[in-house]
């Protein structure tokens, strides 16, 4: 590693695992990065100021919502910005410019004993796009002006995860939801494809959840459970997908290799004191790091 310069943004960041999102084209150096902060993502690119896309309410809402997250998400056909929120799924042209599609989520009657958001964001296979819905039967009251980011990382009360799959045309803006996978228990914490190249019998996408557990699936005009990696109540926040190998970092400071076949442990490091919050992987080379 060498230092480069350093680059500002217009804003913070909100202390959310997998803040940080890069649009990196394969052997070309990075095009853009993007944080979420509040209502808003800060994008920055090589050329030209730093600037900032606000979340979009959606309906006659009176409030703007909380960004949970933002990613570019590479397709073969095109580059898509998808952020996710309190109350829907924003797709935009890679720089931010165009909305192409937006889906609502089912906001209940009364927000202050349930709530949903979206979160986990990823491409799976050739055309397609996830992203995790969220939904759960507050514990407490909520809050006059929704929900905190630390009620985002640590959702009260019974809960329960879904995967959205979206299905991207090449261009355009008829975007469909072509399937939801319900396989999840918890709220969804994050979503990896395979970056290398996924061995006979191996998942190409892995979910994870607020639990610890992970799904392996297979993509394809239809998505298929392979298996899950049961969790043990702690929080895999992050996970990353290469080889057929499968990285994931919990909340009690561990990172963990998984066999995205069989579902078999392969490595444990303990060596953080604290959360894993989020794990970055050189598709090349297969090293993964993470904090």
């Amino acid at each position: 590693y060498r230092r480069e310069r350093a680059l500002a943004l217009r804003s913070s960041s909100s202390a959310l695992y997998n803040n940080l999102t890069v649009l990196c084209p394969p052997a070309r150096p990075p095009r853009a990065f993007g944080a979420v902060h509040g209502t808003t993502v800060s994008l920055l690119g090589p050329e030209g100021p730093p600037r900032q896309l606000p979340a979009r309410a959606g309906g006659s809402a009176l409030s703007t919502p909380l960004l949970t997250q933002a990613a570019w998400c590479e397709l073969p056909a095109r580059v898509l910005l998808v952020l996710t929120s309190q109350r829907g799924v924003q797709m935009y042209e890679a720089d931010g410019s165009t909305l192409v599609f937006w889906h609502a989520l089912d906001v209940p009657e009364h927000p202050a004993a349930h709530s949903v958001f979206a979160r986990g964001i990823s491409v799976a296979g050739e055309r397609f796009i996830c992203v995790g819905e969220l939904g759960w039967a507050v514990g407490r009251a909520g809050s006059p002006g929704g929900l905190s980011p630390a009620d985002l990382l640590t959702p009260p009360g019974t809960s329960s995860g879904a995967v959205l799959v979206f299905d991207i045309p090449p261009k355009g803006t008829n975007v469909t939801l072509s399937e939801v996978l319900e396989q999840h228990r918890d709220p969804i914490t994050d979503i990896a494809a395979e970056q290398g190249q996924a061995p006979e019998g191996a998942g190409d996408l892995v979910t994870a959840d607020d639990c610890g557990t992970l799904c392996l699936w297979s993509t394809g005009e239809e998505f298929t459970l392979l298996g899950k990696v049961p969790g043990s109540g702690c929080t895999c926040s992050s996970v990353t997908l290469w080889n057929g190998i499968v990285a994931a970092g919990y909340g009690n400071g561990q990172i963990r290799l998984w066999e995205a076949g069989s579902g078999q442990l392969r490595a444990q490091v303990s060596a953080h004191a604290r959360w894993i919050y989020a794990l970055d992987l050189a598709p090349l080379t297969g090293k993964v790091r993470g904090g």
